[in-house]
């Protein structure tokens, strides 16, 4: 792939703007106030009152727009791109990008990304070839397992392997069980794990290496594998800003071995990765991490 960018990575065609701003909202229609517009629309009151409830923004939620996006990410390259490599897994640091959101809802293009982060040759090699490998590598990966995966929602849409390995384990005793509720509130005995939920629903975001033991912990402390699904993907897209997107599908199906090798066999997980606290306090400054979450959440209103 790398040997291929010369030839897709070139600088974006321009053309006209051929219906400006929003003249073709209906009049009496306040986008501002999406509460009003659901309440208008001849829907079941439940399914109203859970549309209403995803609509609610997160806390300390950033700002929208593609200016505010190129503002964002020239900030990252001038401050934090050198040590991309080295800290983009360390969840204290918070030394990543935050473009996700922006590319989510098509507020920047990934090839003005790719471009633009090429201009920082003083960031080093190292970690502007580490920026676009998830820029474009993993990320086209996830799209490109979307576009050609009939039902890529469902927990059937996993490699076989993966659904064979959990079904041989699926009646293990788990030490911990919660219900989706008491994981929404992260009412967990792991303080991580907690830590993790409260900054997604604080701020429509978690830090990536953050959502993979998320994500883990929910298939531990789930009944079934297939609960375990349904629930992380109900949370995912229910709270993270970038939930609903290719990624966020790819994303919880690597919890349960998408886009990955089996591994030697353990209770509940079978063949699937595994993750644990002790490998967090290991690999990054977790105490750090809990105590700038809680900053977060001191901020909240």
């Amino acid at each position: 792939l790398r040997r291929l960018w010369p030839k897709y990575l070139r600088e974006i065609r321009t053309v006209p703007v051929m219906s400006p701003g929003l003249s073709r909202v209906p009049p009496g229609l306040d986008w501002r106030n999406p509460e009003a517009i659901l309440r208008r629309l001849r829907i079941d009151s439940r399914n109203r009152s859970e549309l209403i409830a995803r609509f609610r923004p997160p806390r300390n939620i950033s700002r929208g727009g593609t200016n505010e996006a190129e503002k964002v990410f020239r900030r990252f390259c001038r401050r934090l791109l050198r040590t991309y490599k080295e800290h983009r897994n360390q969840p204290q640091t918070c030394s990543v990008s935050h473009m996700s959101k922006y590319l989510h809802f098509g507020q920047v293009s990934p090839l003005w990304l790719a471009l633009e982060v090429r201009k920082h040759s003083e960031a080093g090699r190292i970690n502007i070839d580490s920026y676009i490998d998830e820029l474009l590598v993993r990320r086209e990966l996830s799209i490109n397992w979307v576009e050609f995966t009939p039902h890529y929602e469902r927990y059937d849409a996993l490699p076989r392997w993966a659904r064979e390995t959990l079904a041989k384990h699926a009646r293990d005793r788990r030490p911990h069980l919660y219900s989706r509720a008491q994981l929404e509130a992260a009412e967990t005995h792991d303080p991580y794990w907690n830590a993790a939920m409260n900054e997604m629903r604080c701020t429509g975001y978690m830090h990536n290496h953050m959502r993979m033991y998320w994500g883990k912990k929910i298939l531990e402390w789930s009944p079934t594998p297939e609960e375990a699904h349904a629930t992380a993907l109900a949370l995912n897209n229910k709270y993270f800003i970038d939930g609903r997107d290719p990624n966020s599908f790819a994303n919880v199906a690597w919890i349960f071995g998408l886009h990955d090798r089996p591994w030697p066999e353990r209770p509940i997980f079978g063949k699937v990765r595994y993750m644990n606290a002790r490998g967090l306090e290991r690999k990054c400054d977790i105490a750090a991490y809990l105590k700038r979450v809680e900053r977060l959440m001191a901020k909240s209103p």
